[in-house]
């Protein structure tokens, strides 16, 4: 015997929030992978300087987001079919899903929290490396000049944040083109700034995304539960 009155709205509203709930995980998934190929992040951090490669803490973060994208598709899938056909069975593993979900997204959130300074730290620190190996080399022995080179032609900027103590060396042509060194005087064009707002942005956007994300998977379990015990109810009947 089917659920009837109350109950039945609930068993549709848990349809189209798990509908919500499977859209989110694809637009999810579809960010990451965006993120994963994004020109800006992949020229970056796909840098290798002598025999250290660039950071990739952000890169594990991308990657723990595609899996969540992927789980969430089949979970909302799960409890789409489960609330349909009215299964204890099917509700039960979705709510226990959904808990498992939630706990690792509280656990990803104070991770990225945690970290969210490390990530363009890390990247600086790769930055001002090669910067004074690029200053310094005499040879090509280095491949500092290219890892600058790439830096600068990526974020559309030039040096670290110390301006004045490295305004003179600039004045070469090779790291940095007289029209960086122009803006330079004028505004504030350092490459420490725009790795901040690199990953700043990209960090803010992930954040949002798991906060909307957080608050439908608190609805899909209390709908989830009303509905199950709303099918026990029914069957008794």
């Amino acid at each position: 015997m089917g659920v009837e009155g109350c109950t039945k709205c609930i068993k549709y509203l848990l349809f189209v929030f798990n509908f919500i709930f499977w859209l989110a995980g694809g637009i999810i998934l579809g960010v990451a992978l965006w993120l994963r190929h994004d020109s800006q992040t992949t020229n970056i951090l796909y840098l290798q300087l002598g025999d250290k490669q660039a950071p990739n803490t952000f890169y594990v973060g991308i990657y723990i987001l595609i899996a969540v994208g992927a789980v969430m598709m089949f979970v909302g899938f799960l409890g789409c079919y489960g609330a349909i056909q009215e299964s204890q069975c099917l509700l039960g593993t979705f709510f226990t899903c959904l808990v498992i979900l939630f706990a690792c997204e509280v656990a990803a959130g104070i991770w990225g929290f945690v970290n969210k300074d490390q990530i363009a730290k890390d990247v600086k620190q790769f930055y001002d490396q090669a910067f004074q190996q690029a200053l310094m080399a005499d040879s090509d022995s280095s491949n500092g000049k290219a890892v600058v080179k790439t830096f600068h032609e990526t974020l559309d900027c030039c040096g670290p944040d110390a301006v004045v103590g490295t305004l003179t060396p600039l004045w070469r042509d090779d790291l940095c083109s007289k029209d960086f060194l122009k803006g330079l005087l004028q505004a504030d064009a350092s490459c420490h700034k725009k790795i901040d707002e690199l990953f700043s942005a990209k960090l803010y956007l992930i954040g949002i995304a798991a906060i909307v994300v957080a608050v439908i998977m608190i609805f899909e379990m209390i709908l989830s539960m009303v509905l199950c015990c709303g099918i026990r109810n029914s069957s008794v009947y």
